[in-house]
Parts: C-alpha cells; sequence; structure tokens
C-alpha cells in the first residue's frame, strides 16, 4: 500500500484495516520520503502505523541522489517530488510487488480522470494511457506478462467531500496540517508555501504569516496552502462542499506544464 501521510493514503489504511479485521493489515505500508516532508507528516505516519501495527518500508530520495539514479533540481522552483518516480519504482523492483494499491481518485486532477482502477503498468513501471483496459460495472483484469505489474486505485471515485464525510463519520484522525493554523508562509507566483529550509524568500519574496491549512500534503516545496478558517471536520466539509476550485490547485508541480501530472505518470509516478 502506496503510503505518503496524506488523508487519502491514511484512509487506504484504514479500510484495510477494518477489511482485514481481527487480523493485522497482511501487506506492508511503503512511504518513498523525499527528505522534503512536513516535519508533521513523518511524525504523524510513524504514530498511526504502529496504532495499526502494520509493518511500514521506507525508501528515501536521497539514496537514489547518492546513488546517482537521480539528479536533484536546482533553481527556484526546484523539488525532489519528480524524483520519488526512480525511487518508488526501484523500491518496488526491491520486493518483487505485482501490485500496489494507491489513494489516488479521478477528481483530483484530469490525468486521474482517465486512469482505471487497476491501472496496468508495463515492465517499466510505467503507464501508456492511450492502452488501458475495458472496466466494465466491478469487472476488473488481473492478467499481466513476467515483470509487469498494476496500480490500483479503491477509492478512484471517491470525491473530495466523500473522503472528509467518511472521515467525519469514523473520526478517523489526520494530520493537523489539513486544518486551520498559523504559520509562516511564501507567497510565491501565488502558491502560498510554508517556510522551512528548503523553502526560503527569493529575490522581493517575504515571509509572512496567514491562517491556513493544506488541502493535498506533499512535499513542501511543491505543497501550497489555502488560507481557510476551516478549524474543524464540519467546517472543512461546508468549505469542500462550496469549492470551486480541486483541492491540487495549490501544487505548484502540478503547474508545471499542461499535463505536468500524465508526464510524471508515464514514467511511474504514483
Amino acid at each position: 500500500l502506496l503510503f505518503s501521510g496524506g488523508k487519502d493514503s491514511i484512509l487506504l489504511a484504514y479500510l484495510a484495516r477494518k477489511a482485514f479485521y481481527p487480523a493485522t493489515i497482511p501487506f506492508p505500508l511503503l512511504h518513498v520520503d523525499t527528505g522534503h516532508n512536513f516535519a508533521e507528516t513523518i511524525t504523524f505516519r510513524d504514530q498511526f502505523v504502529a496504532e495499526l501495527d502494520a509493518r511500514l518500508i521506507v525508501r528515501y530520495v536521497q539514496d537514489s541522489i547518492d546513488q546517482g539514479r537521480v539528479v536533484e533540481e536546482t533553481g527556484p522552483g526546484a523539488s525532489r517530488n519528480g524524483l520519488q518516480t526512480v525511487t518508488l519504482l526501484d523500491a518496488l523492483k526491491e520486493w518483487k510487488f505485482e501490485a500496489a494499491l494507491g489513494g489516488a481518485r479521478r477528481d483530483e486532477e484530469k490525468a486521474r480522470s482517465k486512469e482505471r482502477f487497476f491501472s496496468h503498468r508495463d515492465a517499466f513501471g510505467q503507464w501508456d494511457p492511450k492502452n488501458q483496459r475495458p472496466e466494465l460495472w466491478n469487472l476488473y483484469n488481473g492478467q499481466k506478462k513476467h515483470n509487469e505489474s498494476f496500480r490500483i486505485f479503491p477509492i478512484s471515485n471517491w470525491t473530495e467531500l466523500d473522503v472528509w464525510m467518511y472521515v467525519h463519520e469514523e473520526r478517523i484522525e489526520l494530520p493537523h496540517l489539513y486544518f486551520s493554523h498559523e504559520r509562516e508562509i511564501i507567497n510565491r507566483d501565488g502558491v502560498l508555501l510554508a517556510a522551512s529550509e528548503v523553502v526560503y524568500p527569493i529575490g522581493a519574496e517575504r515571509i509572512e504569516k496567514r491562517i491556513v491549512r493544506f488541502r493535498t500534503i506533499g512535499d513542501m516545496t511543491c505543497t501550497g496552502a489555502v488560507e481557510s478558517p476551516a478549524a474543524t471536520l464540519e467546517d472543512i466539509i461546508d468549505e469542500v462542499a462550496a469549492a470551486r476550485v480541486t483541492e491540487r490547485g495549490a501544487r505548484s508541480d502540478d503547474k508545471r506544464s499542461e499535463a505536468a501530472m500524465e508526464d510524471r505518470k508515464k514514467q511511474g509516478y504514483f
């Protein structure tokens, strides 16, 4: 199970626990740590996995950089987000995983909206959006050749509102990053990035304090906050129900090009 520490992968792990209860989850959780994650995410991840009594595998982008597998980006928009793909594919190959469960959802982004529940990947872990299998009702094709694999997205047809309503119903604990709080931010091209050791003012940029929350959680270098007073689950549900901007609208990694997400997924991204 691909685990980022975000709400969707937390919900997916929660569903897996319910499915196999009273036994423990029979497969491990895999986290690709970029080294630029929010500290709150890592702390929550460790606590959550301990409560689940699950097995956690962590692989580090820094190791891929040190081994010469990827080259660190430089410049104002540098991010390790895209570098995760190589680390992820190496981990899947290392553990010989033939299927990886993910929390991606169709309403997040247009590239994900056309991906199947059972997303076939070739021997290189790559996705071909022009060569997808038909899925009729709840019939899924799990046939594959040697070294090929699948990414499986059980909550693909859930909306952001569905997720929050289920979190509310089940009282699932989430990182406090999702709730309104005061934080030092930097406004970079309209994206409110959290000031940190890897995100600092460039040129005329300045650090300012604002009341924000995060609709998605990823790298600090590309995950933007939104100004929001929503401090409770009820507040967030009301806010999401009225929202007219997708939850990934504050992600700078999706703004690099019109097809940024699809390009990454073709290479083997989550």
